[in-house]
């Protein structure tokens, strides 16, 4: 089983007084849940506002610390398309990062995901491929974008457990009926995160999972 830690999400700086949004902060959480189990960070960057940045002045700062302290461990970042605002940018701001995530969490709902996972794959940095719907599997595959990619991400935002449940199913049944061979991170969020973290221990094939810590998101994988 594989252990991913999400430490910080895309919430304001103000969401909880324990919500790491400093470089500091994000390698004291990352060393609690390494220390704990955790072979995997997923991490939103922040800038010296503690707002979301993807520059590469806080990309690389932040890579640079995490990757020296805690060696061993795979960081990834997200890279939503609300950070920069702006595809062009983002896509500007990627070719000047000089120390790299191990992966990255790209949004197939977003304009630039073909983009930005055609640019990560040349680069050598591993891509989530992020599902929210099931229009976001269709659109990888009818792009032919799943060679690119290490796993698929399916989010899930509902709330209540029986809806979480079902939206995910929509999701994995579109996969289901593809030939795609890729490992599967089922994500809930808030009330639907342990709820779908108990529901991959009851799916075909079976799932393995993990737990958040400290962290208001949860992750299994298949």
């Amino acid at each position: 089983m594989i252990v991913q830690a999400c430490l910080n999400g895309n919430h304001p700086a103000n969401y909880h007084p324990h919500l790491p949004v400093t470089i500091e902060a994000l390698l004291d959480d990352g060393r609690q849940v390494v220390n704990a189990g955790a072979s995997e960070l997923h991490i939103h960057i922040r800038d010296e506002n503690g707002l979301e940045s993807l520059h590469p002045k806080w990309v690389d700062a932040t890579m640079r610390t995490l990757k020296g302290q805690l060696p061993g461990t795979l960081i990834g970042i997200s890279t939503g398309a609300w950070i920069e605002k702006n595809d062009d940018r983002l896509l500007e701001y990627v070719a000047r990062w000089r120390v790299l995530p191990d992966y990255v969490s790209v949004n197939l709902s977003e304009k630039n995901a073909p983009a930005l996972i055609e640019r990560f794959h040349r680069l050598g940095v591993a891509v989530e491929a992020g599902l929210a719907q099931p229009t976001d599997a269709q659109r990888l595959f009818g792009l032919h974008l799943q060679r690119f990619v290490l796993r698929i991400l399916v989010e899930i935002g509902e709330q209540e457990s029986d809806r979480a449940r079902a939206a995910a199913d929509e999701i994995l049944s579109v996969l289901r009926g593809s030939d795609v061979q890729k490992p599967i991170l089922l994500h809930g969020t808030n009330a639907s995160a342990w709820p779908l973290f108990r529901s991959t221990t009851h799916r075909s094939p079976p799932t393995t999972a993990s737990a958040p810590l400290r962290t208001t998101q949860s992750r299994a994988t298949c």
